[in-house]
């Protein structure tokens, strides 16, 4: 299994787990807005990451090779669609901002993860 693919099911994996982790860790720990907040900022950052993935691969498979003006168009409907969720949940106070700002960085502590067990990986390889 070459990096690429090492790399992107593990950040895939790991957007599951972090959310479930910390979901569960709110939910015995926090409030319930904050809990709800961290769970739909989950979801909604996890599925935009997957949505973004079949996109990719579907435009980039030699195959089906779509216009740069398709992807860009689906990344923005993806952002707008984002955005007026996020929007919804906050007006209508169904969650806590500061929960649904940390459940909407899963996807970042799943990089930032990947990337430090990589190097890792790389260093400890190097020294052997």
């Amino acid at each position: 299994m070459n990096i690429q693919h090492r790399l992107l099911k593990f950040v895939t994996v790991s957007n599951w787990l972090i959310l479930a982790i910390a979901g569960a860790v709110s939910f015995l720990t926090a409030s319930s807005g904050f809990t709800a907040g961290l769970i739909c900022g989950g979801l909604i950052v996890t599925i935009n990451f997957h949505l973004l993935y079949r996109t990719l691969k579907k435009a980039l498979t030699p195959s089906h090779l779509s216009s740069h003006n398709v992807i860009l168009a689906k990344y923005y409907v993806r952002f707008i669609v984002s955005g007026l969720i996020i929007f919804f949940l906050i007006s209508n106070h169904y969650v806590n901002p500061i929960g649904l700002f940390v459940g909407l960085s899963v996807v970042v502590v799943s990089i930032m993860l990947a990337t430090v067990f990589e190097f890792r990986n790389l260093f400890f390889k190097e020294a052997m």
